[in-house]
């Protein structure tokens, strides 16, 4: 799925989540003076210009950023099978706007630069991270959802700026060693593998080399939720996916999830979308 989101005038993100096991083609004309900027979060997104006659590789934890003054830049990705990325869009005049008069740190902003196209491929920082992530695990009301991106979009564009400055201004010193980030995305994956019996907070604090409260800061960092507040957004969420195959009845669900009583499932579902399974699978009948 993509989701196109208006921050503001002249600034546009777009949000890549390809859950799936096939390859997603997303083309828009993107008009001319936009910097466009483009992160990936997990696996890789393929860029391709000049009818296909060259394109640029984003990877997983990679930064591309486009800008070209003298021809128009339109957005042509294919998204790998799971696969996010987060896409900016930006015109020049208000990133401008955005900055002090100083900006001699930005270099495709300087004097020799600012009349020509300019390409740049970076390193994620750890804070961007956190940032990206906390764009895909949204859970607040929808109608602050815009205000939300906003406020996510314009975090990601000073960080990005910012990591020529000291290293260890990170927002957490903790997760500039890149060792102790890839031990609490084991212990995503490790409760995701186990959603219907999960492990205690020990047991995967100690399954992943990490003491309890390094795993609890540290995943409340990333991924913007304690480990189980993460887990049951994932595990209504793949609730609603197989109800949406139409393979299996509710109790089927519920216990695929974890859940020994069909009770519990119904209340933890309408605790997460405010109706429950049956109703849900109803409403779904209905609009086919």
């Amino acid at each position: 799925m993509q989701e196109e989101i208006k921050i503001d005038d002249d600034f546009i993100l777009i949000r890549f989540q390809n859950n799936s096991d096939e390859v997603m083609t997303f083309q828009r004309p993107v008009q001319l003076g936009l910097i466009q900027f483009h992160f990936g979060l997990k696996g890789n997104a393929n860029y391709i210009f000049s009818q296909g006659n060259y394109n640029l590789q984003l990877k997983e934890e990679k930064v591309l950023l486009f800008y070209n003054t003298e021809k128009e830049l339109p957005l042509h990705v294919e998204v790998a099978p799971k696969s996010w990325v987060i896409s900016i869009f930006v015109s020049i005049k208000k990133f401008h706007g955005l900055f002090s008069s100083d900006t001699d740190n930005i270099p495709f902003l300087s004097p020799q630069n600012k009349e020509k196209k300019y390409y740049n491929e970076s390193d994620s920082s750890p804070s961007m991270a956190i940032v990206l992530n906390q764009m895909f695990h949204y859970n607040l009301h929808p109608s602050i959802k815009n205000l939300y991106y906003k406020g996510k979009g314009y975090e990601l564009l000073s960080l990005y700026f910012n990591r020529t400055e000291d290293p260890n201004a990170e927002q957490c010193p903790f997760l500039i060693d890149e060792d102790n980030v890839m031990k609490i995305r084991k212990a995503k994956e490790v409760i995701i593998a186990n959603m219907a019996e999960p492990p205690g907070l020990q047991e995967l604090a100690d399954q992943v080399g990490l003491n309890l409260k390094k795993l609890k800061m540290g995943f409340k960092q990333i991924y913007g939720d304690t480990v189980y507040g993460f887990l049951f957004d994932y595990k209504m969420d793949y609730a609603r996916k197989l109800l949406d195959s139409g393979s299996y009845n509710v109790n089927e669900v519920g216990l695929k999830i974890g859940y020994s009583t069909g009770s519990h499932f119904i209340a933890a579902f309408k605790k997460k979308f405010a109706t429950t399974p049956k109703k849900y699978l109803m409403s779904i009948n209905a609009n086919v």
